[in-house]
């Protein structure tokens, strides 16, 4: 079978038939090397820690580069007050947990992240169970509480990890924040399964765009289900106090189920769940994730309990990244491009074509400034964008120089709106 790599994307090879998986992958090493000839690269080598400036490279000379691909929103991750909290934590506990948290890996620095997290979000009187990453917070969470005689209702723009998690059960989609398609579901589905669970996010990952929550909650309750919000990139940077999305809903102690990463806004590793203590305590002893893999070493917990500290205690990042926000957006809109519907830290820049695409952020790799071009399957065919994350750490020279190289390149390629 023949592909033509000038229009191929990652999704085309996950099965094709009559190949082999040493097939498969020779055919995508092929696609990778004629990807790189042609300026397009994926997985670039970042050879200093996550910051608003960069230096990447391997093969050629290492070259500094702005950087928009981290969503370390409010530059906790190079932190001093975080760095050391870890390096107490190492000192303290070492470097590993050695154990599985069944069997003798659950330490003390554990029980302290799981009651900070709840704490942070007002639960104080339920539990929070905390995963090695965001990704198995969710993938495993589902997997665990709905099996075949269940039914997942998602939006259909959540994360990768959500569609995961329901390989067990029944499923179903709606049109993103579609109310009345989602009451069609719920309607339906209402005498139909023994558990019916939808899941949003709270800011969705590739728009930057906003869930209706208090709709979707008033929706979900009228109709005997349960209601899911994974907050990631929302928490640090949304609500009044930056509890997130839910935050200014007034929902945060009714949501049943929370889930949210360490790896975002707190700048380090790892996943939770915050819920009632029944339904925790079965996520603890009964999900495969938890039984059998060890989670975090003392080093990320006890960071992390500092960055959670620190949005209360230095609400200037917050601020910051909203200037920054604001301006940057501002300057993009200006230009006649499109960001979308975003209201968050997540700034897409929509081009549709997905080799201009790619185009764009090779031009933009030249001006030394380091995004993310999204094609399909990651979004829709005609969907391509350059994702951008940006940052309290960004100063606006670095900002105006992004601006400015958009600004040559809708010369070049008339990227911007018609």
């Amino acid at each position: 079978m023949n592909i033509n790599f000038s229009t191929a994307t990652f999704k085309d090879f996950e099965n094709i038939p009559g190949m082999n998986m040493m097939e498969r992958a020779d055919i995508y090493y092929d696609f990778l090397e004629y990807m790189k000839e042609n300026g397009h690269r994926y997985r670039l080598q970042n050879n200093t820690g996550c910051s608003s400036v960069m230096e990447v490279g391997a093969e050629e000379v290492t070259k500094e580069f702005i950087s928009f691909v981290t969503s370390d929103y409010l530059g906790f991750t190079q932190h001093p007050k975080v760095k050391q909290a870890a390096i107490e934590g190492i000192e303290k506990y070492g470097t590993g947990t050695a154990a599985t948290p069944l069997i003798g890996g659950y330490y003390s620095y554990h029980k302290d992240l799981e009651s900070k997290i709840s704490s942070f979000f007002g639960r104080t009187q339920e539990e929070a169970v905390i995963f090695t990453t965001g990704y198995t917070t969710n993938s495993a969470t589902l997997q665990i509480l709905l099996q075949k005689e269940d039914i997942a209702i998602l939006d259909m723009a959540v994360h990768a990890s959500v569609y995961e998690g329901c390989i067990l059960t029944n499923r179903k989609t709606f049109p993103h924040n579609n109310l009345d398609a989602l009451e069609q579901i719920l309607k339906k589905s209402e005498n139909e399964f023994r558990t019916k669970l939808v899941v949003i996010d709270g800011v969705y990952s590739q728009d930057g765009d906003i869930a209706p929550i208090e709709e979707i909650y008033k929706l979900v309750k009228k109709y005997n289900a349960y209601l899911m919000v994974d907050d990631v990139h929302g928490v640090g940077i949304l609500g009044k106090t930056g509890r997130g999305t839910i935050e200014n809903t007034g929902l945060l102690d009714k949501i049943d189920i929370i889930t949210g990463t360490f790896s975002k806004t707190f700048g380090n590793l790892g996943g939770y769940v915050i819920a009632n203590k029944t339904l925790v305590n079965f996520i603890r002893f009964q999900s495969r994730q938890q039984i059998f893999s060890a989670t975090t070493p003392p080093s990320i917990s006890t960071g992390i309990i500092k960055a959670i500290d620190l949005i209360d205690e230095e609400p200037q990042w917050r601020s910051k990244l909203w200037e920054n926000i604001n301006y940057f957006k501002k300057g993009l809109d200006d230009l006649g491009l499109d960001t979308g519907t975003t209201c968050s830290a997540v700034i897409p820049v929509k081009i549709g074509d997905p080799h201009i695409t790619g185009d764009v952020g090779k031009m933009l790799l030249d001006r030394g400034i380091y995004t993310n071009p999204i094609i399909y399957p990651a979004v829709a065919r005609k969907d391509a964008r350059i994702r951008m994350s940006m940052t309290a750490t960004h100063e606006r020279d670095h900002l105006d120089k992004t601006l400015n190289a958009f600004e040559d390149i809708n010369k070049k390629l008339h990227i911007a709106k018609k």
